[in-house]
């Protein structure tokens, strides 16, 4: 959080043309309304039922744009998708896409420009919503989306925040075997490990995979979490990495970062034998230059694959080719998938909350929601009621690997591991 607010602070003079918003003002008016809906309106007895603004923020620009630039496409469909079944109740949901532009001093505008617009809630799939959690949890206004920015997912006060990939974050960050197992079992012994040092998501992942390592019996040849955000040179890591005699390798980093890396490892004669990436399992990758570099690499999952057609995958295919003309070869990146089911998830709440919802309300119903899947997209349902501040029993994923022609699914199962007992990685951050 520290280096997160020296970044701020650096980068304030660059951005003069930025507007400030009146935050008391905006929250004292917002949170004085109990319903909000698109244009000011509320809704009344013998009136149609209110339009509902939903805000989507993510980073459309900026370094982590590689991953969710396109993602905002899925948002879109989800709420097509539901306003061609009627809406929530009656009421007609109203996309808002807001761009923090990966750059820490916009995401508070992004976040407060949401507000002040009259959103009823927010989906967030922003590397730097930790930044600016604060502002919806003081309107008293549900947040949904992904869960890999911060800690304030599973973090009192943010009981406005539901993850609808993970359902909640142990603030602890304890260490999983789920990674470690995949990589042992496909012969690696020397691990390296890369994570963003602005992100305490990415920083605390590599820490956390690096002890699990240790209690699987492999060694950590590297562990950098200083790589700087959407980072794309890896020559001096590359050198380290063969000097240590790196042989598997695991970067809690987004696609770009991991091209980046797998590139420049290749290109100093690192041989891998085996490697697992958090990100990067979309199609643009498959015709890019870095194709040729990831061939036999492993890349995982949270949501489960169109080639393992459920009929999650089937409602969500089904509808980003009509609304966000995919083919039938298209299959989703990591951003849309957290987009679509932040959405979603969204969207649950406020069917919940009744023909009036309220904030609270959705919040309320949210905390209540015990099987949530997203449709069957993820490989275990989440418990809303007991999740927060706690990681979920089993953390499953699809595991998929790189061939020649494409991605293929390395079992149609979901590989799933646990929590490691009395491990955490908050004291090394």
């Amino acid at each position: 959080m520290n280096q997160a607010r020296d970044l701020v602070q650096q980068n304030r003079g660059r951005n003069v043309y930025r507007r400030r918003l009146i935050r008391g003002l905006v929250l004292a008016a917002v949170a004085s309304v109990p319903f909000v809906a698109s244009g000011g309106a509320t809704t009344s007895a013998g009136a149609s039922p209110a339009p509902i603004t939903i805000a989507y923020i993510t980073d459309v620009t900026g370094q982590a744009a590689a991953e969710n630039g396109t993602s905002p496409a899925a948002f879109k469909a989800r709420i097509d998708l539901q306003n061609a079944e009627g809406g929530v109740n009656g009421h007609k949901l109203v996309p808002l896409v807001i761009d923090d532009q990966t750059d820490p001093t916009a995401i508070s505008t992004a976040v407060q420009d949401a507000i002040s617009k009259g959103a009823f809630g927010i989906v967030s799939n922003s590397v730097l919503m930790f930044l600016a959690a604060k502002y919806p949890q003081e309107a008293g206004m549900p947040v949904t989306g992904a869960f890999t920015d911060g800690p304030e997912w599973g973090t009192q006060p943010y009981t406005n925040m539901f993850a609808s990939d993970e359902g909640s974050v142990d603030p602890k960050y304890p260490a999983n075997t789920t990674v470690d197992a995949i990589l042992k079992a496909h012969g690696g012994t020397v691990v390296g490990y890369y994570g963003y040092g602005i992100s305490p998501t990415s920083t605390r992942a590599a820490e956390g995979d690096a002890q699990a390592a240790t209690h699987l019996g492999l060694k950590v040849g590297v562990l950098n979490t200083t790589v700087p955000l959407g980072g794309v040179d890896f020559t001096t890591d590359a050198l380290v990495a063969k000097e240590h005699h790196v042989n598997a390798l695991v970067p809690s980093l987004d696609s770009n970062s991991n091209y980046a890396l797998a590139e420049a490892l290749k290109q100093a004669g690192v041989k891998l034998k085996a490697v697992l990436f958090a990100t990067g399992y979309q199609p643009d990758v498959i015709h890019s230059p870095a194709w040729s570099a990831l061939q036999g690499d492993y890349f995982d999952s949270l949501y489960r694959p169109w080639v393992l057609p459920n009929a999650g995958t089937e409602q969500m295919q089904a509808a980003m080719e009509k609304y966000a003309h995919f083919t039938k070869s298209d299959f989703p990146s990591f951003g849309q998938y957290e987009a679509w089911a932040g959405a979603d998830l969204m969207i649950n709440g406020l069917e919940l909350a009744g023909k009036n919802p309220t904030r609270a309300a959705v919040i309320k119903d949210l905390r209540g929601l015990k099987a949530y899947t997203a449709n069957g997209l993820l490989a275990k349902p989440i418990n809303y009621s007991t999740i927060f501040g706690h990681d979920l029993p089993q953390q499953c994923s699809w595991v998929m690997q790189a061939e020649k022609n494409g991605f293929v699914p390395v079992s149609s199962q979901p590989i799933c591991g646990e929590d490691i007992p009395g491990t955490s990685t908050t004291s090394s951050s």
